[in-house]
């Protein structure tokens, strides 16, 4: 398929920042990283100069979306704990108290349903060797979606507390 047909298509995945400006590359670069970078290696991400990137990532730093480790040569990593209140703000802001606690009670049965299912606390006391070969797959599926349950429940108690405080405080 030709460059020019995919107009409303995704970027490819090689370049998947392509369209964004220099500060949106450097961003995605950082987001997407899994571990620490240096600026040199940001910036080959991001394609542009070292220089642009570390004038990027400052500005990210002092809002708290990088953490800046000091050293030789210094290094950059995605602040976990910012898109963590970004994502908590964002539940509580688009929803109310109750849709939350609605959802917190679903998230909860289905944390339940996995306990009785696999007669465990936890996704890590299961034993996916003790189930039949055939199984093994839906089993890693299973306990995927159970630690993924367990952080959506997490994040919208977070965001329903939250809701709660900012509600009590406005009739306040």
């Amino acid at each position: 398929m030709a460059e020019s047909s995919r107009a409303d298509g995704p970027p490819p995945f090689d370049r998947p920042f392509e369209d964004a400006d220099t500060k949106q590359r450097v961003y995605g670069a950082v987001f997407h990283a899994r571990e620490p970078m240096t600026a040199a290696e940001i910036a080959e991400r991001a394609d542009c100069s070292e220089d642009a990137a570390r004038a990027h990532l400052s500005f990210y730093a002092d809002l708290g979306i990088v953490i800046r480790h000091e050293g030789r040569p210094v290094r950059y990593e995605r602040n976990d704990d910012y898109f963590e209140w970004r994502r908590v703000n964002e539940l509580a802001r688009e929803h109310t108290v109750e849709e939350l606690q609605a959802r917190v009670s679903e998230l909860t049965d289905q944390l339940e349903s996995y306990r009785d299912e696999y007669n465990a606390d936890s996704p890590a006391d299961v034993d996916v060797l003790a189930f039949d070969a055939d199984h093994v797959d839906d089993v890693y599926v299973d306990l995927s979606d159970w630690v993924t349950v367990v952080e959506e429940r997490r994040l919208h108690e977070r965001a329903r507390r939250k809701a709660t405080s900012s509600t009590a405080q406005s009739h306040s």
